[in-house]
C-alpha cells in the first residue's frame, strides 16, 4: 500500500510562492481594525511576503481630524470613505459626497467610516486590500 502524500507535494506550486515570498521587505504602517475580514486577508499576505507591520487599531486608537487630514494630503477625501459603512449609505454619499472637512469630521468621529486597511509605504498609501498593489511596495 503506498503511503499518502505530504502536504506539500500536492501543493508544490504553493511551497515555491512561500519561498518566494519570504524575503524581508521593508516596514509599513498598517492602520486596521482586528475584526476586518480585509484587514486580516491584507495582514497574513504582507507577512507571507516578509513585511514589518506597525499596527494600529482604529477601533482603539482612533485617528484625529488632523491626523485624517495629513494622512489624505492632496488626494481625493472621497477614496478614504468606506462605502460599504451603514453611515455611507444611510447619508447616500455616492450621490452626495460630503465636503472634505465634513468627512474628515465623520471619519475621525467613526473609524468603521474609513477604508481599511490603510497601508503607508513612505509616500505611498494603500486602501483596501489589493494583492497586486502590495506586491509593487
Amino acid at each position: 500500500m503506498a503511503k499518502p502524500a505530504k502536504k506539500s507535494a500536492r501543493h508544490p506550486a504553493k511551497k515555491k510562492v512561500t519561498a518566494a515570498r519570504s524575503k524581508r521587505r521593508g516596514t509599513v504602517q498598517f492602520l486596521q481594525k482586528p475584526t476586518c475580514t480585509s484587514c486580516r486577508n491584507a495582514r497574513s499576505y504582507m507577512e507571507d511576503l516578509g513585511f514589518g507591520l506597525e499596527s494600529r487599531n482604529l477601533d482603539t486608537e482612533r485617528l484625529s481630524v488632523a491626523e485624517l487630514d495629513a494622512l489624505i494630503g492632496t488626494r481625493d477625501h472621497r477614496e478614504f470613505l468606506n462605502t460599504r459603512n451603514d453611515l455611507y449609505r444611510a447619508k447616500n454619499m455616492k450621490q452626495n459626497p460630503p465636503s472634505r472637512a465634513e468627512a474628515l469630521r465623520l471619519m475621525a468621529a467613526t473609524p468603521n467610516l474609513i477604508r481599511r486597511p490603510v497601508i503607508i509605504a513612505g509616500e505611498k498609501i494603500l486602501l483596501g486590500f489589493n494583492p497586486e498593489a502590495i506586491d509593487e511596495l
